[in-house]
């Protein structure tokens, strides 16, 4: 006899029905009005607007450093929660941002993230900015997120 093992929700699939609704729940997300492109289990891809308002040079042209900074910060935290088989809420502990080069000025920027392990309180992640490939870097990122206890009304387990 085989036991029946309870079917664990596709995260990812969940989150990527409502992946705009997603990047505009952080305040400061939806004022930079990154996308989200994709998301697979403990992965996700975005794409960050250039415009005008998010530039950190009026000389150059070049988005801010801070927006880089948010942008990575978000699609990390949402790699957590499509990494998890319940929704839970992530909170930053930590984000160390390098940053290779300036971006290009008037130039989308891409980002992806992904969460690498997760225990039962901490999601590590790592995250890059570019614009065509990963072999032209803006900038990396490597965090720790912790997973907040569930909402009132939510069974507790294991992420």
């Amino acid at each position: 006899m085989s036991e029946d093992k309870p079917e664990v929700p596709d995260m990812a699939a969940l989150m990527m029905q409502s992946a705009q609704v997603m990047s505009q729940v952080v305040p400061w997300g939806n004022e930079v009005n990154f996308q989200v492109t994709n998301i697979e289990r403990g992965h996700v891809w975005g794409r960050q607007p250039w415009h005008e308002k998010l530039v950190g040079d009026p000389e150059t042209g070049v988005i801010h450093g801070g927006v880089i900074t948010t942008f990575l910060d978000n699609l990390c935290g949402m790699a957590c929660t499509s990494a998890m088989t319940e929704m839970r809420f992530v909170a930053t502990i930590d984000l160390r941002i390098d940053y290779m080069r300036p971006a290009d000025a008037r130039r989308d920027i891409i980002g992806e993230a992904e969460c690498y392990h997760v225990t039962r309180t901490v999601c590590f992640t790592r995250a890059w900015a570019y614009h065509e490939t990963r072999d032209k870097l803006i900038a990396t990122a490597a965090g720790t997120f912790a997973i907040n206890k569930p909402r009132l009304g939510s069974k507790r387990s294991k992420p």
